[in-house]
């Protein structure tokens, strides 16, 4: 199993979310979060005063796939989340030991 991190620009949550269900990812786990890559923030006029917002808003979902998936649930983030911008995000893929569905008990790909 493999977990799938990937912090996006928040307007495109909804087109990935559809692109994932298609594949037939059933579960996500998404986090408003705010962070920086190589732009850096940017700057903005607000009452004729600049300013620089430093951590810019992102979204970050998690999914827990089959190792087998993992190719094509990255071929959609990069189909779906894609801008061509400075901004768009990472993809992560980290291994998971293991996972236990708390309500049943069921444990590896059982629980995924």
């Amino acid at each position: 199993m493999k977990k799938i991190e990937t912090i996006i620009k928040p307007f495109k949550l909804e087109e990935l979310k559809e692109g994932l269900s298609s594949l037939g990812i059933q579960g996500m786990t998404v986090s408003e979060v705010k962070g920086f890559g190589r732009q850096k923030g940017h700057s903005e006029i607000y009452r004729g005063a600049e300013y620089t917002v430093d951590f810019v808003p992102k979204v970050k979902i998690e999914i827990v796939v089959e190792a087998g998936m993992v190719e094509k649930v990255i071929d959609v983030i990069l189909t779906h989340a894609k801008t061509g911008k400075i901004g768009d995000g990472k993809i992560f893929v980290v291994p998971i030991e293991d996972a236990v569905r708390i309500r049943t008990g069921e444990k590896g790909r059982d629980a995924i």
